[in-house]
């Protein structure tokens, strides 16, 4: 076991040993790394931030439950609990029918015209607030409150939900692909770069070869390479996301606070930078694997 991590130990020495070899080249590799993998990983921070800002400015959803023009007092009471009690209820406003009719008629212009009716047209009428806003868990709120006793209709406003979550979901689509293109771009860039570093190195693979060692021992400070290649990539790209978080905070505020809104950038979580590092290295690995196997086939 102690060779083992004797082994990896050297092989990452050796890496970091080739990087600092040249500098030059690999402050720029990391800064191409950085900028391409900093394009997907500021689209995640912008679309959390518009994720956060769109719950504190979108209304509320709401669901009106209109009931029967024939429905008694205890009914409406039956109805009133049965919605109080719902898991996924917050919050319920009674609207009784006398109240409906007092408002139109104080409504200029209705107060006659309401006046000249036979009986009270409107029905007693629930508001109600729930906890979720998925516009499926919405619609089965619909469904299930359409199916209580003496319910005439059942009201979704829903229409800025299905919006909001459609444009919410197309925006994490684009980030996706555009990760995705990317990705392939810093598996590509690791693939040439331990391309050449074979090609200068061909004399001393060959020599170790003849010497005894193992294609793993020769391949294993190309992992390293490429693997730190990468995580160098997801730092300059980290440190650019966090840059320009700081640098827009402030303008930012200030535009939200001129619409009254109190909202401010967040850099990306913990989990996310964590997420961004771990994926800018395997992507590196990954391009030099296929790179060693294409070029260093024994």
């Amino acid at each position: 076991m102690k060779g083992w991590l004797l082994h990896h130990r050297q092989a990452a020495l050796q890496a970091f040993r080739r990087l600092a070899a040249t500098p030059l080249n690999t402050v720029l590799g990391a800064l191409v790394l950085g900028i391409a993998l900093a394009l997907p990983a500021g689209g995640e921070m912008l679309l959390a931030n518009f994720q956060r800002l769109a719950q504190r400015v979108a209304a509320t959803p709401q669901i009106s439950v209109f009931m029967a023009l024939d429905a008694g007092r205890k009914e409406v009471a039956e109805v009133e609990s049965r919605l109080r009690r719902h898991a996924q209820t917050r919050e319920v406003s009674l609207v009784p029918r006398e109240e409906t009719l007092k408002r139109l008629k104080e409504s200029e212009g209705l107060g006659e015209v309401i006046d000249s009716l036979p009986r009270n047209p409107f029905p007693d009428a629930f508001v109600v607030v729930p906890r979720t806003e998925t516009p499926e868990a919405l619609e089965a709120m619909r469904a299930e409150f359409a199916q209580y006793p003496k319910v005439e209709h059942v009201q979704l406003d829903s229409a800025w939900v299905r919006k909001l979550d459609a444009l919410l979901r197309l925006a994490r689509l684009v980030v996706t692909l555009l990760a995705t293109v990317l990705g392939v771009a810093l598996v590509a860039i690791t693939f040439n770069t331990i391309r050449l570093q074979i090609l200068t190195q061909r004399d001393e693979i060959e020599v170790s070869r003849l010497l005894g060692a193992t294609d793993a021992f020769i391949r294993r400070p190309f992992f390293y390479f490429g693997a730190l290649q990468g995580l160098a990539g997801g730092l300059v790209a980290w440190l650019a996301v966090l840059g320009a978080t700081l640098l827009l905070r402030g303008p930012v505020g200030e535009l939200a606070g001129l619409y009254g809104i109190d909202f401010s950038l967040h850099i990306l979580p913990l989990a996310d930078s964590l997420m961004l590092l771990g994926l800018s290295a395997l992507l590196g690995l990954a391009g030099a694997w296929i790179s060693l196997r294409r070029h260093l086939s024994s």
